[in-house]
């Protein structure tokens, strides 16, 4: 089972320690949280989300989660650590119909962590904690920590032009 590194600023402060004992005690995964330890209004999201990917990233076999408002910047910050592929859930939007000319069926929010995962070896999942509730943001966290990369030929080659 791999570690998984957690982190949040003052927005995504009480999802994530909501997050640390579920990933712990429901999950059974070694994990540690790198802050926000106390709740600061006016903190910067960076000054948590930066370290905790780069230590994920050096820690191998690892998985990092970094919350806060709407994810986006967290996974701009995670993003820019070189190695990263961070994906953000933002929620259980659906698409109406064919999302694409070959028709492939409509998709949720779960489907775009585990499609994260499986296509694109995310490393880091980004959650939008104004915009999930703490059951679904349990539910995508269960589902990123449990897909695998699947390994197929096309999305290694597509990964390696990262």
């Amino acid at each position: 089972m791999p570690k998984v590194f957690i982190a949040a600023d003052h927005t995504g402060f009480l999802l994530k320690n909501t997050l640390v004992a579920y990933v712990r005690d429901a999950l059974s995964y070694e994990i540690e949280d790198m802050g926000a330890q106390t709740l600061e209004p006016s903190d910067d999201y960076p000054d948590y989300i930066r370290p905790c990917v780069e230590k994920s990233l050096a820690t191998p076999g690892s998985l990092a989660i970094v919350i806060g408002g709407s994810g986006q910047g967290e996974a701009m910050v995670a993003n820019k650590v070189t190695g990263a592929r961070c994906s953000l859930y933002y929620g259980q939007a659906t698409a109406v119909g064919p999302i694409d000319a070959q028709g492939a069926p409509a998709l949720d929010g779960y489907d775009i962590v585990r499609l994260a995962r499986e296509h694109n070896d995310a490393n880091v999942l980004s959650i939008a904690a104004r915009f999930v509730t703490e059951d679904d943001a349990k539910e995508a966290v269960r589902i990123f920590l449990e897909s695998p990369f699947t390994a197929d030929e096309r999305h290694v080659r597509r990964i390696a032009k990262f």
